[in-house]
């Protein structure tokens, strides 16, 4: 049986271009794919806690020396990576706001990206101490933004820091198999953007069956 663990984190309710996102890879997925067992965690609608110092603390304190405190305010993350750990693909869903990813994903990330259960950290290893403990996992990234031209050589090439960013931490998430489409234009509401909305649907529905082969 395949693990999917899906990461909606749109604000909206409705009119999401993620969250139909999402649905058409799961419908597609669920119509050609193996016996899937699914997790949603909607961070969109119920964001995770926001850490802290005391967050900070508990985290890096040995186990066997952590308080009921310590425990409490580790409760939610251990909870979450529970999920992270069982899932085979991991699907997130996710528009880019101001250039970046929504406070309640990076929410989840900070939760789940956490020393001593998604990755350790050694000074004998030099200038690269972190080592991701997680691994096997594939990654999909469903996103959409309201404007556009973000890749190399385009118009807004290195202003948008959502891509890079679940890109750089996807290690730590146990993903190296990283497969993004994006919908652009949004606020155009153009040609362009009913093209870039085309395209993805075509390119989620090609990419739901690839990996409903390759993933058991």
């Amino acid at each position: 049986m395949t693990s999917i663990l899906r990461i909606s984190a749109s604000a909206r309710r409705t009119r999401s271009l993620t969250r139909m996102q999402g649905d058409l890879f799961m419908e597609c997925w669920n119509e050609i794919g193996p016996e899937t067992s699914l997790v949603v965690r909607d961070v969109g609608l119920n964001p995770p806690a926001i850490i802290s110092e005391d967050w900070i603390a508990a985290a890096f304190r040995p186990p066997s020396e952590r308080s009921k405190k310590d425990i409490e305010l580790l409760a939610e993350s251990n909870h979450l990576i529970e999920e992270l750990e069982q899932a085979d693909l991991i699907l997130v869903t996710t528009p880019m706001y101001n250039y970046g990813m929504p406070a309640a994903l990076k929410a989840w990330v900070d939760q789940v990206v956490r020393v001593g259960r998604t990755f350790t950290f050694d000074l004998a290893r030099g200038d690269r101490p972190l080592a991701p403990t997680l691994s096997g996992k594939t990654l999909v990234l469903l996103t959409a933004s309201g404007e556009f031209g973000f890749a190399a050589g385009e118009l807004n090439e290195g202003a948008g820091h959502l891509l890079p960013h679940l890109q750089s931490v996807a290690k730590y998430l146990g993903a190296t198999d990283i497969h993004h489409i994006g919908i652009e234009y949004q606020e155009f509401c153009d040609t362009r953007f009913e093209n870039s909305r085309a395209n993805a649907i075509k390119a989620i529905r090609q990419l739901a069956l690839q990996l409903s082969s390759t993933i058991k």
